[in-house]
């Protein structure tokens, strides 16, 4: 049998199930990952900077990493650090603490977990502090050889990091981000979060709220018809037009007409009307006509004859782009539309 035949044959089944196993096995315990995730090498190389920054050149970063749970947060930061701290020197330098909003679940049990990982207690012993910033503190001077120059960096991950936010006065969170942000021991502070939210309520005083009325108005803008709007800003006279259109399409079941029929109808509406308000000569209805058309209200049946016959325009055969229904809901929302227009609107064949 060919390599190519072996290769395509089907593997037993119960060999595919002893590797799923293998394999998963492997991952939950943490034996072998993969050397980097799959469709974060952005997130990559952007949290690789910031890490390096730190432990490289004593520069302070904070960093949040968010996504739902299981999508490879944690992952992604094993394989960064494991680059990392493959580097020369970072392992020798480079100080970590793991912390667990689930196992630390107020910050007195979180100091103490951070003096137990940087192997302070002997340098702690007895000694009585006044706050949690001034303890913090004298745990990270307590690091420094000299000037800052020398001293080793500390990379804080804090998993669950919305726990964290619910811990009351939030100490921990505010005097790590205050150090990150300072000139003493160069820090990084890792977040890794599937709540948003939760987050965004305290890291800020400003909130955005979407309110239901904001809602509705962003789904009216989604939803509004843009030949509807067109007609808002159309004048008296080109209403008429559309409405006399209308009005023949109705009456010869959506075949094409031209202006010509478009006027006939206008004036039989014009007949029944006592004033003159809506009197208009057949040059001016021409030249709103033409303005239905650069709007794309009605358009041209054939394109190249209506270029042909551009000397006789008033016999030129169009369609009406729009339909009943986004005809009238424009007159509802028409500005002071003239009552016998709605009417002679909702008449039937004019």
């Amino acid at each position: 049998m060919s390599k190519r035949k072996l290769k395509d044959s089907p593997m037993p089944i119960g060999e595919c199930i002893s590797q799923v196993q293998t394999l998963l096995r492997e991952r939950l315990c943490h034996q072998q990952l993969p050397q980097r995730p799959e469709g974060v090498d952005s997130q990559h190389k952007h949290l690789m900077e910031l890490l390096k920054r730190t432990a490289v050149h004593g520069e302070s970063n904070s960093v949040l990493i968010i996504g739902p749970r299981g999508t490879g947060k944690t992952q992604l930061l094993r394989c960064v650090l494991a680059e990392l701290l493959a580097e020369e020197d970072v392992d020798k330098t480079l100080l970590q603490v793991h912390l667990n909003g689930l196992l630390q679940t107020d910050d007195r049990i979180a100091l103490k977990e951070i003096t137990r990982q940087l192997s302070l207690e002997n340098v702690v012993g007895d000694q009585v502090f006044g706050s949690f910033a001034e303890n913090l503190a004298f745990l990270l001077e307590a690091l420094k050889k000299g000037d800052r120059s020398s001293s080793r960096p500390v990379l804080f991950i804090l998993d669950e990091f919305d726990l964290f936010a619910h811990h009351k006065n939030q100490t921990l969170l505010y005097n790590l981000l205050d150090v990150s942000q300072s000139a003493q021991t160069p820090v990084a502070v890792v977040g890794l979060t599937c709540r948003l939210m939760a987050i965004l309520c305290r890291v800020s005083v400003n909130n955005p709220t979407i309110k239901p009325a904001d809602l509705l108005d962003a789904s009216r803008l989604l939803s509004a018809d843009a030949m509807t709007n067109v007609l808002h800003g159309l004048s008296i006279l080109e209403l008429c037009l559309v409405i006399a259109m209308k009005h023949l399409n109705d009456i010869y079941d959506g075949e094409p007409f031209n202006l010509q029929m478009v006027y006939n109808e206008f004036k039989r509406f014009l007949q029944r009307k006592s004033n003159s308000l809506y009197n208009f000569e057949l040059p001016v209805v021409m030249k709103a006509f033409e303005h239905l058309q650069q709007l794309e209200v009605v358009r041209p049946v054939d394109a190249a004859a209506a270029v042909a016959a551009r000397a006789q325009r008033e016999y030129q055969l169009v369609r009406l782009m729009l339909d009943h229904s986004q005809i009238m809901e424009a007159l509802q929302k028409y500005p002071q539309c003239p009552t016998d227009v709605k009417q002679w609107a909702a008449s039937a064949f004019g």
